[in-house]
C-alpha cells in the first residue's frame, strides 16, 4: 500500500531529526560505558591496597589498618554508597559487609559484576591475594553506579527534550505540509466538479510552478480524449449520413421483390420469384458499395492524427511496405489493363505500419480507378534529404484540376464532371494518415505531364 504524499514527506523531514536524536543517545552511552571502565580500574587498583591493610591482630584475628584512598573511598560519614569486605577462604566474613560474602568466589584474576540490593545497583570487584594475615577474599563494592546516573540523565537532559522537539516539529510540519498540498487538494476538488462532458483546460494561472507540469499533463490528457470524443462523434455522423442513402436503395429494392413474390403467391404458400441477371448484379454492387463504404469509414476513424498520439511509433521499412502494396494491386491492375510498377530505394521511416499500408493503398487504388487501360501507374520511395524520406504514387491517368487538388483531401468531395464510381474517402484517408505522422500529401502534375502524383514526405 503507498502511503499519503503528506506522510512521506513528514516521514523524511523527521528522519534526520530521529538519527540525531538516536546519535545523541549513542554517544551518551559511550561516554557512561568509558566512565564505567575508569570505575571498574579504581576498584582494581584499591583491591591492592585493600590487601595492605590487612594485618595480623592478637590471637591471630585479622586487623585492618587502612590507608587514606581507602578511607576516602569508603568515607567515614556514612552517606557513601560504598562496601567492604575481607573473608577467608571458607567465605567467612572478618571483617566489612557481611552480604558481599555470599557471592560466587572468586580467584586470582580481579571478578567484577553487578548487583541489586538496598534499591540500588552495585558494582562489586573481587579477588583473591595473599595478605600479611594469609590468603584472604577482597571484595569492594560502588553503589554510586554511573551508568544508572546516566540513564536518569539521558532521559531528562537527552531523550525527553528531543521527544518534545520532535513533537512541536511534528506539528509544525504537519501544519506545513497542509498548506503546502492545499494546490493539489484544490485541483482534486476542481477535476471531482467537472461534468463527463468537460474536457477543457484546467487554468494554471494560479497554481504553484510544481503542480503546473501535473496540471499541463491532465491538460495533454483531457485533449487527447476530446480528439477522440470528436473522431467518435464524426465517425458516427459521416457512416449515419453515408449508409442511409445506400441501404434506404438496397431496403427499397428488397421491398420490391417482397411485394412482388406477395403478388404471384398466395397467402401461406411458398413461391419462387424469378429476378433478372441484372438486377442481382446491381443488388452485389450496391452491397460491395456499402461494405466499402463501411471500410472506408472505419479506416477513417482509426487514422484520426488525435486519437493516435498515446500508441509508440516503430520504423517502417518502405521498400516492404510498397512491395506488399503492389502484390495487393497487382491483379486488379492487371485485369484493367494498368501497367503496376514500382521504383525502389531503400528507405525508412518512423510511423505506424499499418496506417501507411491504408495510406498508400488507398492511393493505388485511387490511380487504379482514375487511370484509362494502357496507362501507367508507378510507386515510388527513397530518402529525402539528410534523414527525410517519402512515399508516392504516379498515375497517367485524367488527373485532378488544381484548383480542387485542396478540396479533394475533404471528406466525401468528388470532382465536378467525375463520372467513375467512389466515395470520396479515399484521399481523406490518406491525409489523415499523413497528419497522424506530421506530414501532408503533396498533390502534383503527374510526371508524364498528365495524371497526377500524390507524394508523402517523412522527417527531414
Amino acid at each position: 500500500m503507498v502511503a499519503s504524499l503528506r506522510w512521506r514527506l513528514m516521514l523524511v523531514l523527521l528522519a534526520p531529526l530521529l538519527s540525531l536524536a538516536l546519535l545523541s543517545a549513542w554517544s551518551g552511552w559511550r561516554a557512561a560505558a568509558q566512565i564505567d571502565r575508569l570505575q571498574d580500574q579504581r576498584l582494581a587498583r584499591l583491591l591492592p591496597l585493600l590487601a595492605d591493610s590487612v594485618i595480623p591482630g592478637e590471637a591471630g584475628a585479622p586487623v585492618l589498618v587502612m590507608a587514606p584512598p581507602l578511607q576516602q573511598f569508603l568515607g567515614t560519614d556514612g552517606q557513601t554508597m560504598t562496601a567492604f569486605a575481607v573473608a577467608d577462604l571458607q567465605g567467612t566474613v572478618l571483617a566489612g559487609h557481611a552480604w558481599l560474602a555470599g557471592l560466587p568466589r572468586a580467584g586470582d584474576a580481579v571478578d567484577f559484576r553487578s548487583e541489586q540490593g538496598g534499591g540500588a545497583i552495585w558494582r562489586i570487584a573481587r579477588q583473591q591475594q595473599v595478605t600479611r594475615a594469609g590468603p584472604m577474599v577482597l571484595a569492594l563494592a560502588d553503589a554510586s553506579d554511573t551508568r544508572q546516573q546516566w540513564v536518569r540523565a539521558i532521559w531528562w537532559e537527552v531523550t525527553l527534550p528531543h521527544l518534545v522537539i520532535m513533537s512541536l516539529a511534528f506539528a509544525a510540519m504537519r501544519w506545513s505540509l497542509g498548506c503546502v498540498t492545499r494546490p493539489l487538494r484544490e485541483l482534486t476538488r476542481i477535476i471531482e466538479q467537472r461534468s463527463a462532458e468537460d474536457l477543457g483546460p484546467i487554468p494554471d494561472d494560479a497554481s504553484p510552478k510544481e503542480v503546473r507540469p501535473l496540471i499541463a499533463a491532465l491538460n495533454r490528457l483531457f485533449r487527447l480524449v476530446d480528439g477522440q470524443a470528436e473522431g467518435q462523434r464524426r465517425f458516427i455522423s459521416d457512416a449515419s449520413h453515408q449508409l442511409r442513402t445506400p441501404l434506404a436503395a438496397l431496403q427499397s429494392q428488397v421491398e420490391a421483390w417482397a411485394h412482388a413474390g406477395r403478388r404471384i403467391s398466395p397467402p401461406g404458400q411458398l413461391g419462387t420469384l424469378l429476378l433478372p441477371i441484372e438486377q442481382i448484379e446491381m443488388l452485389r454492387s450496391a452491397t460491395r458499395r456499402t461494405s466499402g463504404l463501411a471500410n472506408q469509414l472505419l479506416a477513417l476513424s482509426r487514422a484520426d492524427a488525435r486519437s493516435l498520439r498515446a500508441e509508440p511509433t516503430r520504423p517502417v521499412n518502405l521498400v516492404a511496405l510498397c512491395e506488399g502494396v503492389l502484390e495487393l494491386h497487382l491483379e486488379r491492375a492487371t485485369d484493367r489493363g494498368i501497367d503496376l510498377g514500382v521504383e525502389l530505394q531503400p528507405a525508412m521511416a518512423q510511423g505506424y505500419e499499418w496506417l501507411l499500408r491504408e495510406a498508400l493503398s488507398n492511393l493505388v487504388d485511387n490511380a487504379i480507378k482514375y487511370s484509362p487501360a494502357g496507362r501507367a501507374v508507378t510507386i515510388r520511395c527513397g530518402p529525402l534529404g539528410m534523414r527525410g524520406a517519402f512515399v508516392e504514387v504516379d498515375d497517367e491517368g485524367i488527373g485532378i484540376p488544381a484548383d480542387e487538388r485542396a478540396r479533394v483531401l475533404q471528406r466525401f468531395y468528388r470532382v465536378r464532371g467525375c463520372e467513375v464510381e467512389g466515395t470520396g474517402l479515399g484521399l481523406a484517408i490518406a491525409e489523415e494518415i499523413a497528419r497522424a505522422h506530421g506530414s501532408q500529401l503533396d498533390l502534383q502534375t503527374g510526371s508524364s505531364g498528365h495524371g497526377l502524383r500524390i507524394r508523402m514526405a517523412f522527417g527531414g
